[in-house]
């Protein structure tokens, strides 16, 4: 089959290949089309998606809202085809409603039942001329006067026909037929319309309701009796028996609905349709309409609990369009036969719009029937579709994110990937700069494997590499037995133990947001986190966010860390923490404080405190949380995202102090400042250590 294309019909038809490409189209099955070169499909994985929405998910820090933005955004792949998002589907909805409104007219709604009503008239008069010929030539005197009385009967009930559709139908219900042809015509005829009408009126359960038969119809009115009294149990505060009422009427609703609440709504979206399209009549029209609907409906009971249901919805939903109306500007003539069929597009419209508009995750796409959305939106906004219903159970399976108590949440691998990410970003920042990378460790005698290995010398600890050693003796002796001498040996090579401990001090007051420092920062912070657990296991990492007040922040939750809603820049409180939690560990301790403004804000009387411009009293007391960090080791390096003249002044009196560094860097450089002062902090205590 090469060189062919296999269109797969279902709802998940998209996927793609070299010799062969799967689109989805409406019905189930396969078929074969020539590859033209232009059929691609979504290349999508879980870490893709992670990494197109941990922008979103680090600056408002909510994994549930950043899912539903990439499900109303949507998004590129890692082909670059544009997944669309429900906002776009959206609008490509309404788009498609007002073109299948704009090019219709009612101008002639009822001109295809008059042209049918003719055409049986003219078959009924036909038919009475060759019952008059026929009685003529059978030379019979008495049937030939009986015929001849007869037919002038019908043709004066003819003659006296009402001009009006309502009247003609009335008239002709009550009418004799002569010819046999003319009454089957006129039955079906009232079937149909009949038909139509329910399926006007019921446009999303049309399904239940395409057989008109009078014990159809008996148990339809039924059906509508115990709707409407449940409607009133409801209104009196009493618990209807849905359950028993689908047991009954079940076939009535193809749809299925499971609460009483999503049948009543899906009935009252139909007949809110229904009003919009008498709405749009003029007042001769909309008179006909009723009073064909009446004669159409012969039991008066039928028609009465057909009123009284649309009252009863009207009631219970308010906020539907019940006296708007459908404009219709076009040339086409919208038929009576085509009506039903327009309001079933119009209320599948409705329907898909109602789940596209309320979906707020992944998996209550799960109910959108994806051929239709295919009918009404084209296939690739149902490929679309179909790929984001997929997203959250990608997510899971990859082990990123999972459920807990009808929410979202990143997993631990979930998090370390979006640091990974982070980190991997700022790398290639780096490498841009940099012909290579230029390690600077100390190699020699310690515990830290650096998975790299040497030939043994007198003197080597004796970390024995035993793949390295077997294969020199193989390569040396040249097959088996294999015999080791003193020269195969290989040694593990080394590196002097250190431990780091470090606090980022990140500060989440409102002015980081609005001078868009916040996502860089938080980034750097995921970064670093990474960094530490990946690459330098033994160390520490602890985390502190400062506004007003400070809090410390566990790594698992710096994902979720979102800014303060208040004033204030508490780098006193935040210090104060910071120091307890180096307090508890060993080895090298330094605070990395990331910051765009002066202290303006301490902790007196267990009270937070905040003055700007920053009180004195607020320096005094930061640089005392300060001095207390310099007596117990903990250098202090600060990051400053504003250049203002308080945060100058008070880092510089800081650094002064504490003998730590400062960086001016912008929100573009920050993490690559961060990430290279950590590192030659590191190699430098590795150094001392040694």
């Amino acid at each position: 089959m090469d060189g062919m294309v296999a269109e797969s019909r279902g709802p998940a038809g998209t996927g793609s290949g070299r010799h062969g490409y799967a689109r989805l189209v409406a019905r189930r099955g396969f078929r074969y089309s020539r590859w033209d070169g232009t059929q691609v499909g979504f290349d999508l994985d879980a870490d893709a998606l992670l990494s197109e929405m941990s922008d979103d998910l680090l600056y408002h820090g909510d994994l549930n809202a950043a899912l539903r933005r990439l499900l109303q955004q949507g998004f590129r792949d890692r082909n670059g085809e544009q997944l669309m998002g429900l906002r776009e589907m959206l609008e490509r909805l309404r788009q498609r409603r007002r073109e299948e409104l704009d090019s219709r007219n009612l101008g002639g709604v009822f001109d295809d039942v008059q042209r049918q009503l003719d055409d049986i008239l003219e078959q009924e008069r036909s038919g009475i001329d060759r019952r008059l010929s026929d009685a003529r030539e059978s030379g019979d005197q008495r049937r030939k006067e009986l015929v001849e009385d007869l037919a002038a009967q019908r043709q004066l009930e003819l003659e006296m026909m009402p001009p009006d559709l309502a009247g003609r139908v009335q008239a002709l219900q009550q009418y004799d037929f002569m010819d046999d042809d003319a009454r089957q015509q006129f039955e079906q005829l009232m079937d149909d319309l009949r038909q139509q009408l329910v399926q006007s009126y019921f446009n999303q359960l049309s399904e239940g309701m395409t057989d008109v038969s009078p014990e159809r119809m008996q148990r339809m009115k039924d059906m509508l009796a115990e709707l409407n009294h449940m409607l009133e149990q409801r209104e009196r505060g009493e618990e209807p028996d849905f359950q028993g009422f689908m047991s009954r009427y079940g076939d009535f609703f193809p749809g299925n609905p499971r609460t009483l609440d999503e049948l009543l709504e899906q009935m009252a979206r139909s007949m809110a349709q229904m009003q919009q399209l008498l709405n749009s009549m003029t007042p001769e029209q909309r008179a006909q309409l009723q009073q064909l609907a009446q004669s159409l409906m012969e039991d008066l009971d039928l028609r009465w609990q057909v009123d009284e249901l649309a009252r009863n919805l009207q009631q219970a939903f308010p906020d539907l369009p019940w006296n708007q109306q459908m404009r219709m500007r076009g040339d086409d003539a919208l038929q009576f036969s085509q009506m039903a069929g327009l309001l079933e597009r119009l209320g599948d419209m409705d329907q898909l719009e109602n789940m596209l508009r309320s979906a707020t995750q992944p998996g209550q796409l799960a109910e959108v029937d994806i051929d239709q959305a295919a009918d009404l939106l084209g296939d690739d906004a149902a490929r679309s579709l179909a790929r984001l219903k997929e997203l959250a159970r990608m997510l899971e399976e990859a082990g990123l994110i999972e459920q807990r108590e009808g929410r979202y949440e990143l997993t631990p691998r979930g998090i370390r990937a979006i640091g990974q990410r982070a980190l991997s970003d700022l790398f290639r920042r780096l490498m841009k700069d940099r012909g290579g990378r230029h390690e600077v460790e100390r190699v020699g005698v310690g515990n830290e494997r650096t998975f790299e290995h040497k030939q043994y010398e007198f003197g080597d600890p004796f970390h024995l590499n035993v793949e390295q050693t077997i294969r020199n003796a193989v390569y040396r002796g040249g097959g088996t037995p294999v015999r080791l001498s003193a020269d195969d040996f290989e040694v593990e090579r080394t590196e002097t133990l250190t431990r780091s401990a470090t606090v980022l001090m990140l500060d989440v007051s409102m002015s980081m947001p609005m001078r868009d420092n916040f996502l860089p920062a938080k980034k750097v912070a995921m970064a670093l986190h990474a960094l530490i657990t990946n690459q330098f296991p033994r160390d520490y990492f602890g985390l502190v966010s400062f506004g007003r007040v400070a809090r410390e922040v566990k790594p698992e939750l710096l994902p979720e860390l979102s800014w303060d809603f208040e004033w204030g820049t508490n780098m006193q409180h935040a210090l104060l923490l910071a120091r307890r939690q180096l307090a508890r560990q060993s080895g090298t301790k330094q605070v990395i404080m990331v910051t765009d403004g002066e202290p303006t804000a301490h902790i007196e009387d267990g009270d937070a405190y905040f003055q700007y411009p920053p009180s004195p009293v607020t320096i005094e007391e930061t640089l005392k949380e300060v001095a207390r960090c310099t007596r117990e080791g903990i250098r202090i390096n600060t990051f400053m995202l504003d250049e203002s003249f308080y945060l100058r002044s008070f880092v510089e009196r800081m650094t002064k102090m504490n003998r730590g560094r400062a960086f001016f860097t912008s929100p573009d450089d920050l993490g690559s400042y961060v990430l290279v002062d950590f590192l030659e902090n590191r190699r430098l205590s590795r150094r001392r250590a040694g």
